[in-house]
């Protein structure tokens, strides 16, 4: 894909012109995020109290008896948000899907161990670990560039 910019003082608000000879995926993702209004923040609750949470101090998001947790750096936070509206939100180059009910955050990832035959432990800078489910240890294979 290429982009050009052009500066021109008659545009007092900024345009943007897609050319393309057919619309493709790539096509398609960048209208919808040229199209975003807001971004959406995070909200985490701990004992009655609502915060916002900076994606960068997430370590992962998970699933547990019908909940989402978010761990960060200040704690575990209860989420009210379905794990799949958090896919479609976080930055997919940094938060990536590992299993049905996990979600990690790869700036926070210290080391992928590959030892364990047929499965993944992601070993986290806090100390904690989780494991990629089966299912998606080509995806994260691909990703690690394996």
């Amino acid at each position: 894909m290429q982009i050009e910019i052009s500066i021109d003082e008659k545009y007092k608000i900024p345009k943007i012109i897609i050319k393309t000879d057919k619309v493709t995926d790539e096509v398609t993702e960048v209208m919808k995020k040229l199209s975003e209004d807001v971004p959406k923040v995070i909200t985490g609750f701990k004992e009655d109290c609502a915060e916002v949470i900076e994606p960068e101090s997430i370590y992962r998001f998970y699933s547990s008896q019908g909940k989402v947790f978010a761990v960060t750096d200040n704690g575990e936070y209860t989420v009210r948000t379905r794990l799949y509206e958090i896919e479609e939100q976080m930055n997919l180059k940094k938060f990536v899907r590992v299993s049905n009910s996990e979600i990690i955050n790869l700036k926070k990832v210290s080391k992928f161990d590959l030892s364990l035959a047929g499965t993944i432990c992601v070993k986290f800078n806090d100390g904690s670990d989780t494991y990629v489910s089966r299912r998606y240890v080509s995806k994260i294979k691909k990703i690690l560039g394996i």
